[in-house]
């Protein structure tokens, strides 16, 4: 890993309780995707086989064929016009619960940015289902971080891939 707080993005807690870390720059945000059980089974089979990432125009190696399992690798590949950028990531945490899955994946060295990223769904008492986002950054060691200007800028730009990727 490329980054000293691993796990900090708390996917299983309602509550990001750990959301201030020194030198990171934080990120949450929830929007609601739609509702009922139907959608829930669906959309979280998606969510925990990379389908945010996926469906955002990342590339996700070894291609998931399962759920993701907390201490899997994978390479991500962002495609940006002839561009590819490659992404060593591992997951870190994993939540599946009734009422509550997603998971977060951490940097790894040679990756563009150094930190961690959560992908969470919720359903709440009356059926609707909602993305939480989170996200702990900085910039990374070695020559990735003369990019980190640019990386910011992308940021807002694929957080609003990620909020409509999972709408139907």
């Amino acid at each position: 890993m490329n980054y000293d707080v691993v796990g900090a993005t708390q996917p299983a807690d309602p509550e990001w309780a750990s959301r201030r870390q020194d030198g990171y720059r934080d990120f949450e945000r929830t929007v609601r995707l739609g509702e009922g059980d139907a959608y829930w089974a669906t959309t979280s089979s998606i969510l925990l086989r990379w389908g945010v990432k996926t469906r955002s125009g990342f590339t996700v190696d070894p291609q998931p064929t399962t759920v993701v399992e907390a201490g899997q690798k994978y390479q991500l590949t962002a495609h940006l016009g002839p561009l590819r950028v490659r992404e060593p990531v591992q997951i870190v945490a994993v939540a599946d619960e009734p009422d509550r899955r997603g998971f977060a994946y951490g940097t790894a060295h040679g990756h563009p940015v150094s930190g961690e990223e959560a992908f969470v769904l919720h359903r709440e008492a009356d059926g609707s289902v909602h993305l939480t986002l989170r996200s702990l950054t900085r910039a990374p060691q070695g020559l990735w971080r003369l990019a980190f200007p640019a990386a910011l800028l992308l940021q807002p730009a694929y957080r609003r891939r990620y909020a409509r990727a999972l709408v139907e």
